[in-house]
């Protein structure tokens, strides 16, 4: 079957982009399509646990362990830093250049791979990539240059509304398809969190394609089970 693809970004950072990425990923496994998954940028690793193992980067394991496609490890990640912080300060002080277009070849590369190809962004929608601003110098230019729908992954939390209202509406001024939304519940003490959900629900241009409940150990089986993946997939036009 032809290529689908799909940017997946988040309101903000810490807001379970990784997790929503790999539910949604695992879904359409599940459905029997053949996905792979990106993560081109990847900024905070996991310290050696003193047994003499290497650095981790948890969000990287999380895309190869969500894929039933296994990709080649310079397809999935071009750029890695330890230290947690924006990636572009990571990369200034690696004295590395971030290239949108260097993550765009690793995409195409991996699009005749797969049915189903997702690429994770870094924070939100708009993070810098370069210390000013230009062509490819952030984010949403990297989903430009890849030119795939976007899923947004919306952390349920207070003020995630006006978050989520933003980012679908930056999404669509840079000519950009929104693909739909997925809700997920990182706050338990959240009030009136169904009603906040179906502010949601009214209010941003795209379907819900489903809502994770609270989870601090992954339940991927109950998680699946919330995807509506032929939402997903009526949202995405085959390349």
């Amino acid at each position: 079957m032809p290529m689908r693809g799909l940017f997946v970004t988040g309101t903000d950072t810490g807001i379970g982009k990784t997790r929503g990425c790999a539910v949604v990923a695992r879904a359409l496994g599940a459905a029997g399509r053949r996905v792979g998954v990106m993560k081109p940028i990847a900024s905070g690793a996991c310290p050696p646990d003193g047994n003499g193992s290497a650095l981790a980067w948890e969000d990287i394991d999380s895309a190869v362990s969500a894929a039933n496609v296994a990709l080649p490890a310079e397809w999935v990640n071009q750029y890695r830093f330890a230290e947690p912080v924006a990636p572009h300060l990571a990369a200034r002080q690696a004295d590395v250049v971030l290239s949108t277009a260097r993550i765009a070849e690793a995409a195409r590369a991996a699009e005749a791979q797969v049915d189903w190809l997702l690429v994770e962004g870094v924070g939100g929608f708009f993070v810098p990539l370069a210390d000013h601003p230009g062509p490819g110098a952030d984010t949403a230019a990297l989903a430009v240059e890849l030119g795939f729908p976007v899923l947004l992954v919306v952390g349920l939390r207070l003020g995630c509304i006006n978050h989520a209202l933003l980012t679908a509406e930056a999404v669509q001024r840079r000519g950009l398809s929104l693909a739909g939304w997925l809700g997920n519940d990182i706050d338990p003490g959240l009030a009136r969190a169904d009603e906040v959900f179906g502010t949601l629900e009214r209010w941003l241009p795209a379907p819900c394609v489903g809502r994770l409940a609270h989870a601090p150990v992954p339940d991927w089986a109950s998680a699946v089970a919330q995807v509506r993946v032929e939402r997903i997939e009526a949202a995405v036009r085959p390349t």
